[in-house]
């Protein structure tokens, strides 16, 4: 892995072969809390392995700390077990806007999404896997794992958890209207601009086997209307 130091220091990523951001390079942020904040607003992430020879995409869910990513590796594991040595690749993609220009040539997406590299490690320690999996419960649903009954030890040694450190990632970031503004599609007469997408909380669901009276925790009921 060759790193770039001088742009490693304090609050910024390294940059490494693999991180370096060659194409849209102004969209491109070596700014860690721009990563922090790209993995803050989401908990679903795509994690890519290779098993048997053949890449595999993998959707889960993630919980991230100051310095490590906390990802449900059960799928995975089955290749990480065979190279425990190997290098996967985790997503994150946050879709903000369609951009419609004038010509279609200048149509585009509005994003926010980060790309970790790294050599995950599966989480033996049963203190660092409560933690993990609390982590990873809060960061969907803050407030949760004190709500819910928490894992028994059968139910921990039924579970994989794989730790993925922060220290190789790339981001990039897409903003603003489209670029035809100010060219010669300007003069045709037709609407262009951002269509924002927004994930919002609905009301939600009991289960129907829910016994009479109990009603959805503050925890939950608050998340209603909120967008990330």
């Amino acid at each position: 892995m060759d790193v770039n130091s001088s742009s490693a220091g304090s609050g910024q990523l390294a940059v490494t072969d693999r991180t370096r951001h060659r194409r849209l390079r102004e969209n491109g942020s070596t700014a860690r809390a721009d990563l922090d904040a790209v993995l803050a607003a989401g908990f679903i992430c795509h994690l890519g392995v290779v098993l048997d020879g053949v890449p595999m995409v993998v959707p889960t869910v993630y919980g991230a700390t100051a310095r490590t990513l906390y990802l449900h590796g059960s799928v995975a594991s089955r290749s990480l077990a065979a190279d425990p040595e190997a290098t996967v690749c985790v997503t994150v993609t946050h879709v903000d806007a369609l951009v419609l220009a004038r010509s279609v040539f200048e149509h585009s997406v509005n994003y926010r999404c980060a790309m970790i590299y790294g050599t995950p490690r599966t989480v033996t320690d049963a203190e660092e896997k409560l933690e993990g999996l609390r982590v990873l419960t809060e960061q969907a649903a803050p407030g949760q794992w004190d709500y819910a009954r928490r894992p028994n030890r059968k139910e921990l040694a039924a579970t994989t958890l794989l730790a993925l450190p922060l220290d190789e990632a790339s981001v990039k970031i897409s903003a603003g209207p489209p670029e035809d503004g100010d060219g010669p599609d300007a003069e045709l007469g037709l609407w262009a601009g951002e269509l924002p997408v927004r994930l919002t909380w609905a009301p939600p669901v009991p289960d129907p086997q829910l016994a009479p009276g109990i009603t959805a925790p503050p925890h939950i009921t608050a998340l209603l209307g909120r967008t990330d």
